[in-house]
């Protein structure tokens, strides 16, 4: 039977996202510590075009792919949303089971969402065995993974996924024309003001990602997918720079 989505995503404690509003004397990398944790509800959203609408999505993939008694993994799950829309859609049907390698989002996960059925697990998702899965979720979390290790964690989620199971994969690209590039990131930052951030803000949180924050291009996306095992691959949103795919095993 279908289930109606819910209609509220983002939970009502999501505080402002004001990590980057002072000026640092020096920018560090990028860190899923406690500040961010505590705001990244409202800093994602403000900074990724659609994310709502990504999260229905999710809510929608396990509502048609999710099968009785399998698992759902939720790799890089930051502060839960979608492990929570999964939990909600999939009712009592699988194992929902949501890893983030940050003691600080699984600590938020755990005190936000603590009636819902999931697993929540502190854990390297490198290392981590996927089993019986039916759907696996990779939203936004390759592009901080190493670049050396991204083939084989496609590898080992495409052998852990029933026939018929599908992985969703959001990340942020790159262009390979330098021109086109350019001008994607310009309208990005163009978003990124419209949603209430400065550039001073912007700058710095776009220092501080790129040294943590590793884009591939989508044919090199594709490739990796294929390489993987995977053969039905479509791509099911786009926003700016920002794209998600669909990929299904045979």
């Amino acid at each position: 039977m279908r289930r109606e989505f819910v209609s509220k995503i983002t939970p009502d404690d999501t505080a402002r996202d004001r990590v980057f509003a002072r000026a640092w004397s020096e920018v560090r990398a990028f860190e899923f510590d406690e500040e961010v944790a505590r705001v990244f509800d409202d800093m994602i959203g403000r900074s990724v075009p659609g994310y709502d609408l990504l999260l229905r999505l999710i809510a929608l993939y396990g509502d048609v792919f999710v099968q009785p008694d399998s698992r759902v993994y939720d790799l890089g799950c930051s502060t839960g949303l979608a492990a929570r829309v999964l939990a909600r859609q999939a009712g009592e049907q699988a194992r929902i089971v949501a890893v983030d390698n940050s003691p600080a989002m699984i600590e938020r996960c755990r005190s936000r969402h603590h009636g819902l059925p999931i697993d929540w697990q502190c854990a390297d998702i490198t290392d981590l065995p996927i089993e019986d899965a039916s759907l696996v979720v990779l939203n936004l979390t390759l592009q901080f993974i190493d670049p050396a290790q991204r083939l084989e964690l496609l590898r080992r989620i495409h052998t852990g996924l029933r026939p018929g199971g599908a992985l969703v994969l959001t990340e942020k690209i790159r262009y390979p024309d330098a021109a086109l590039q350019r001008r994607m990131t310009e309208l990005y930052q163009a978003f990124k003001k419209t949603q209430g951030y400065s550039d001073l803000e912007i700058s710095q949180k776009r220092s501080a990602l790129e040294k943590v924050l590793l884009p591939d291009t989508e044919a090199e996306h594709r490739q990796r997918m294929r390489e993987a095992g995977f053969v039905e691959i479509d791509e099911c949103f786009r926003g700016l720079l920002f794209v998600s795919w669909l990929a299904v095993k045979a």
